[in-house]
């Protein structure tokens, strides 16, 4: 099982960044994925969600209108869409399937 984390990067507050975790070893179809973020000196957090049955979304209140899941099981692959980035939204995404993480991707969000 193997999640590869990418598209992070620098940018201004209210840009956008997409996120995209491109699974493998395993059918995306049958599992959760989530979205966790770590900022420096923070416990890890769950950011959102997106289930396996009927693709049902998850988001937490911080970034509720402002990102967006969604998945696209032929490509194997969960994005996270951010729009409206704050500088609090600076920290480490990782992708997650249970008890296997990717290796994080960096946001950083600054002027």
């Amino acid at each position: 099982v193997q999640l590869v984390e990418s598209g992070g990067g620098l940018v201004q507050p209210g840009g956008s960044l997409r996120l995209s975790c491109e699974v493998s070893g395993f059918t995306l179809d049958y599992y959760a994925i989530g979205w966790f973020r770590q900022a420096s000196g923070k416990e890890r957090e769950g950011v959102s969600c997106i289930n396996r049955i009927n693709g049902s979304t998850y988001y937490t209140d911080s970034v509720k209108g402002r990102f967006t899941i969604s998945r696209d099981n032929a490509k194997n692959t969960v994005y996270l869409q951010m729009d409206s980035l704050k500088l609090e939204d600076t920290a480490v995404y990782y992708c997650n399937r249970g008890s296997y993480w990717g290796q994080g991707t960096q946001v950083t969000v600054s002027s």
